[in-house]
């Protein structure tokens, strides 16, 4: 291990870490969604090289990001009418569960900032969305600054904002921040005076802003998911929006949850394909197959059928929701976002069962060896653990029941 490598940044740690400098120049263009699909494809590869070196060592995937919010897939939900492509959020499904299969922590590092885009465009006025959308298309990261730290639930929330002249001040703190140790703005949910929501947008580096390197969890190691505290902070008033996309008609949760659900899809396509991978190269067969190699083992290759038949359900499930999110955008009412929200539910189901199932096989088939430390195989099913907590598929099942059999649409908020 060279001087240089130990010297790289690691998550969880009580170093000091700086807010990452700003872009220099305007992130790429992208004009086409093949265009999107060919860079995903790229930088999936590119980030799968030192995946496994990353999550065994913690290191932060610094220049990974950079190359990542560079490229413009981080814009890729910027309206046409700002400059960006608008793309097809089956697109974008793709996009995402690409960059998974090549290191599902970079992909959910971008999860929160293209459902945050998805908000400007659905809540910001006209100036907000010219000012944020430009940072976005200069290739400027969202973080985030939504779960509370003590609250009961998940939408209970304590962080508070006032007004104070031309400025919003915000105090609180949060967990599970994603994306926010190395942001460049990070959106708070905060309760005004009024006891309505906002989205207040405060530089990384802000006076007040202290981001916490103190995420542990054994899965998505470096998403670097910790802590921030919110002391004060002053953010302009113009940064400040107000939370209605889950009053009116608006697809803000099903995107959320869309991106969610392609992760777990990347993390069961890169594990179906590892799974292969270490049966034709290195798992012996089982003496009672009677066959020479692994490969050739009938429970094997069933075993293995019935993994690419559901990975391909899943998939075939979110292209379906992308396409129903698509609708429900050109045309938003009752009927086409309830459509969209549970279309979207039901890919979400099916997404975290092949990332679970498929983790967790990857060591049945490919035998003991596949356990061995230096593969560093593991990472796969503790990602996906941790990854399909986002959100109990428990009550997809109720909600999505609910719907069919009693007319009842899906509960309107971030995690439907």
């Amino acid at each position: 291990m060279t001087a240089a490598t130990l010297e790289r940044p690691r998550v969880n740690s009580p170093a000091p870490f700086a807010p990452r400098p700003r872009p220099t120049a305007p992130a790429h263009v992208i004009r086409s969604e093949a265009e999107a699909i060919a860079i995903a494809e790229r930088l999936r590869d590119q980030f799968a090289q030192e995946a496994g070196l990353r999550d065994r060592e913690g290191y932060l995937p610094l220049d990974e990001l950079d190359a990542y919010s560079q490229s413009g897939l981080w814009a890729l939900n910027v309206p046409k009418a700002y400059g960006g492509l608008g793309a097809s959020y089956a697109t974008i499904a793709k996009v995402s569960a690409l960059i998974a299969a090549g290191d599902s922590s970079i992909a959910q590092i971008a999860h929160n900032h293209l459902a945050l885009v998805g908000h400007i465009d659905a809540d910001g006025t006209e100036a907000q969305k010219q000012e944020l959308f430009g940072l976005v298309l200069r290739g400027h990261r969202l973080g985030n600054a939504f779960s509370e730290l003590h609250s009961k639930t998940v939408t209970a929330f304590e962080t508070r904002a006032h007004v104070d002249g031309d400025d919003v001040v915000v105090d609180g703190e949060k967990f599970y921040t994603t994306g926010a140790l190395l942001a460049h703005i990070v959106p708070i949910v905060a309760v005004t005076e009024e006891g309505e929501g906002a989205l207040v947008f405060a530089d990384r580096d802000a006076p007040g802003l202290t981001v916490s390197n103190n995420w542990s969890s054994f899965g998505q190691r470096t998403t670097a998911s910790g802590g921030v505290k919110i002391e004060q902070v002053r953010v302009p008033r113009s940064r400040a929006i107000a939370i209605k996309a889950f009053e009116n008609q608006t697809v803000a949760g099903a995107v959320s949850q869309i991106i969610q659900a392609a992760i777990d899809v990347g993390i069961a396509r890169q594990a179906i394909e590892e799974t292969i991978r270490f049966v034709r190269t290195q798992s012996r067969p089982w003496i009672d197959s009677g066959k020479d190699s692994a490969a050739e083992d009938v429970f094997t290759i069933q075993a293995i059928g019935d993994l690419k038949i559901k990975l391909h359900a899943a998939e075939a499930l979110l292209e379906r929701a992308g396409h129903a999110i698509d609708r429900a955008a050109a045309a938003p009412g009752a009927q086409s976002v309830a459509e969209a929200t549970t279309a979207t539910s039901e890919a979400k189901v099916l997404t975290t069962h092949i990332a679970i199932e498929a983790t967790n096989r990857l060591f049945e088939l490919a035998g003991t060896r596949a356990t061995l430390v230096h593969h560093n195989l593991d990472r796969y099913w503790r990602n996906a653990r941790v990854h399909t907590l986002h959100d109990p598929v428990r009550w997809k099942y109720f909600h999505v029941g609910n719907f069919y059999l009693n007319g009842v649409n899906p509960p309107r908020n971030a995690w439907n």
